[in-house]
């Protein structure tokens, strides 16, 4: 909870649109039952104890993720902070809850054919149209602590042209330094989108 909280002040402060945390993953459920119980209670402390201060500082929270296995009382709280927070504009400050990238494709696919899409002629933005929220820009930056050196199925159809940044230090002690080291990085990279020439777009 501290180094979520370090990180938001500094991407706040850093002028940041958008931030996205990835709290719990469709494959947590895989976890012993007491662990995966552990992690909703936290996360319900931690709505109650951060969202207050986050609408204080004019922060939007979001959460993007499948809702259909949680339970009724995180729900709630959920949902509150979502309606508490949505006419905030300085950063919106998206929580992948019971989040799993694979599954948001699926799901955004079958819900533009039910929507009246034709499968044979389905586009990029068709899907685009039906993921979690399509308030969430794509990200610049996709950063992984913790030593690991993959993506664990997270925003893999929003960061199909993001930068790339991991970290060996654990996630628990992040913080500003560790954050703004990782903007200077992005800063000094030359995105390509794909071509082979160089680009200017930030």
């Amino acid at each position: 909870m501290q180094a979520v909280r370090r990180i938001i002040e500094a991407a706040r402060d850093s002028g940041i649109g958008q931030l996205t945390l990835y709290s719990f993953s469709t494959e947590n459920w895989g976890r012993p039952s007491d662990e995966v119980e552990g992690l909703m209670n936290l996360h319900a402390e931690m709505i109650d104890a951060e969202v207050p201060t986050l609408h204080e500082n004019d922060c939007r929270v979001c959460f993007v993720g499948s809702r259909k296995e949680l339970n009724a009382t995180l729900l709630e709280k959920m949902e509150w902070a979502e309606r508490l927070t949505v006419s905030n504009k300085r950063m919106v400050l998206f929580i992948a809850f019971n989040y799993g990238g694979r599954q948001e494709v699926v799901e955004a696919v079958r819900a533009a054919v039910a929507g009246g899409a034709d499968p044979a002629k389905l586009t990029e933005a068709d899907i685009s149209a039906h993921l979690y929220s399509t308030l969430m820009r794509d990200p610049d930056l996709c950063i992984r602590t913790s030593g690991e050196k993959r993506l664990s199925n997270f925003l893999l159809w929003q960061s199909a042209y993001s930068e790339l940044l991991f970290s060996d230090k654990l996630w628990p002690d992040w913080d500003k330094e560790d954050f703004d080291r990782a903007l200077a990085e992005y800063a000094r990279r030359d995105r390509r989108y794909g071509g082979r020439g160089g680009s200017s777009h930030a």
